[in-house]
């Protein structure tokens, strides 16, 4: 499954409980919706991931940008998180629009990365565009549901804080006890890394090191990929089926 410019649904919610709610939920600080786009996940009290998206202020009301694989389900654990609080949570007919020229009057900066341009939503699906979003996020080594963000993915270890996805001062939240623990107490061992490819090989494949298991080869453009990789085996040139894949060392 490549690391792809995937369907999306945006939801809204709404009612007067809507922000406070959400600060409880997610990784990142709901304030921050004033200035901008914001990215964030929602994770189990273990610190795994459940879902990622993002947010955005309209009105009153918050609109909520997510891969249209992962909606359903993250409406029923909303709805199961809200209890008596007064939020709405509704589907919209809103299309997301993306480019990388300058941003229109309604786009907002992806707040991932600058090399990753604008977003906005309308009532109007968007004319196919001719931008290689895979070979982009690839480069810019980002994490797509389904592929490097799965239910076993430690946000920290898919770079969310380089992604501007987590807050560490924005007080508690679902999985934010482990996700605090990671920052401070913890060296990675483990993450996400770009590596060169050459030769055929299948996204999920193992990548082996001195015949040791190193990682999984994720998404990929032409000769570069995303690995999920154990950095203390990934040092010596690896192997992924027929294929060689190295990694230069830099997290």
């Amino acid at each position: 499954m490549p690391n792809s410019d995937s369907p999306r649904r945006i939801l809204r919610l709404s009612g007067k409980d809507t922000r406070d709610f959400l600060q409880g939920l997610i990784t990142n600080d709901i304030a921050k919706i004033d200035h901008g786009l914001v990215y964030a996940a929602l994770l189990t009290p273990q610190g795994k991931y459940i879902a990622d998206f993002f947010l955005c202020a309209d009105g009153d009301d918050v609109l909520l940008d997510a891969d249209a694989a992962q909606t359903d389900a993250l409406i029923q654990r909303l709805s199961m998180y809200k209890l008596r609080a007064d939020v709405q949570i509704a589907q919209t007919d809103l299309h997301l629009h993306r480019g990388l020229d300058a941003a229109p009057q309604d786009g907002m900066i992806d707040p991932r990365s600058e090399n990753l341009g604008w977003r906005a939503y309308r009532t109007e699906p968007q004319d196919v565009a001719s931008i290689d979003w895979n070979k982009i996020q690839v480069e810019n080594m980002i994490p797509a549901c389904g592929v490097e963000l799965t239910p076993d993915t430690f946000i920290l270890e898919a770079g969310f804080e380089r992604l501007n996805g987590v807050d560490f001062r924005k007080g508690c939240y679902v999985g934010q006890e482990v996700t605090a623990r990671m920052k401070h107490k913890t060296e990675l061992r483990k993450g996400l890394a770009l590596v060169t490819v050459n030769g055929p090989a299948e996204t999920g494949s193992d990548l082996l090191a001195d015949g040791k298991a190193a990682g999984t080869l994720l998404s990929r453009s032409g000769d570069t990929a995303i690995a999920y990789l154990r950095f203390d085996r990934a040092t010596a040139p690896m192997r992924a089926g027929e294929a060689t894949v190295v990694w230069d060392g830099q997290k």
